[in-house]
Order: C-alpha cells, then structure tokens, then sequence
C-alpha cells in the first residue's frame, strides 16, 4: 500500500528566509547597538528612521517565520502577533521622524519588553523539548526585560544617557534573537505538511 500524498513535502524556503532573516535583522542590530554606545550624539531623527526600517523588516521576518511552521514550533510561536506589533510600531515611528528621544524611547523599549518576556517562554518549552543550552536563551531574556523596562521607565532624562541604554538593548535583543533561531529553530528536508492526506490505497487491487 502507499499513501496518498506521501510525496508531498512542506517546503523548506520560509523556515530558511526566517531564520537568515532573524539572523541578518540581529546582527544588524547589534552594529547600530554598537554605534549608539560608541558615538551617543548620533541624531535622533536618523535613530528614529533606522528604527522604524528596522522594525518593518523585522516584522516582515516574524510573519513569515510564524507561517513557515518549523519542526520544533518554538521561535516562532509568538510571531503572528509580536511581527503585527513591530511592523505597526515601524510605521509610527517612520510617520513621525521629528519626535524626541522620550518618544522612540517607549516606542522600542515596548516591543524589546515584549519580545524578552515572549523569549522567557520560549526558553522554558526549550527546556520541555531538551534543548541543552535553554538556559542561554532564559538568561539572555531576562536581561533584555529589564534593559526594555527601562527604556520605558527612563531612568535618565540625558539624551546621550538614553542613546547608550537603546544601544545596549539593541546590542542585548540581537544576540537574543539570534540564540533562540540558532538553538530553536530545526529544519529538516521530509517535514510534511499539517493535515497531510493519509488515506491509503491499496495499489495491488
């Protein structure tokens, strides 16, 4: 007997696009993390554009990464929503270039809250799976809470002050997100799809 639909295979371009594009979005990231640290008077209205970009693109990337459905579902459990969030947060902040630090302040420290209290789940279904380094991943979380917490709260009212914290938010959501496609994410060649067919025929008849 044979299956009906056993050739079919889910394939595995969106899983690949996502986890590239977690990987690419991160580490640029971390370079504009790096800059903000390095050089503080960097212009808001230019932050504010590179963010805006970024959170578009960035969003573009979780959707996809949700609808690909990778083997482990675990990166991109959250996506559908947390990929909504970005990219409506990107228009906000492209649509209004002129705002103070206050502004892209919240408006980054919101989704870098978000994403590290999403990724403190993620570490704990990492944990139920067997993932080994889970606890990377926790860590790495909870740091970015409390960096994306503060973003929000401003402690410092400094301009050059704030620049460094987004910076290191940025440097510290980067590397998280670039951990969990790295640890959280399996590709595999013969996935198939949900729903799959199985009715079976028997081909000697």
């Amino acid at each position: 007997v044979c299956a009906k639909g056993e050739n079919f295979m889910r394939s595995v371009v969106p899983m690949k696009t996502a986890k590239i594009g977690y990987f690419v979005i991160s580490a640029l990231f971390c370079v504009l993390g790096v800059v903000l640290i390095a050089a503080p008077e960097t212009s808001a209205v230019w932050l504010g554009r590179l963010l805006g970009i970024g959170m578009i693109i960035f969003g573009a990337v979780k959707l996809v990464g949700y609808f690909s459905k990778d083997l482990f579902r675990l990166a991109f459990q959250y996506d559908l929503a947390f990929g909504i969030l970005l990219l409506a947060l990107g228009i906000v902040t492209l649509a209004r270039p002129n705002d103070t630090m206050r502004f892209l302040c919240v408006v980054f420290g919101i989704p870098v809250l978000a994403d590290g209290l999403f990724k403190i789940q993620i570490a704990l279904d990492a944990r139920r799976f067997g993932i080994e380094r889970w606890w990377l991943v926790l860590a790495l979380a909870i740091f970015t809470c409390v960096i994306g917490l503060l973003l929000v709260i401003r402690p410092s009212e400094a301009v050059r002050a704030l620049m460094v914290l987004m910076g290191i938010s940025l440097i510290l959501d980067g590397i998280l997100n670039m951990c969990v496609a790295w640890l959280c994410v399996k590709i595999v060649r013969n996935q198939r799809p949900d729903g799959i067919d199985e009715t079976y025929v028997d081909i000697d008849s």
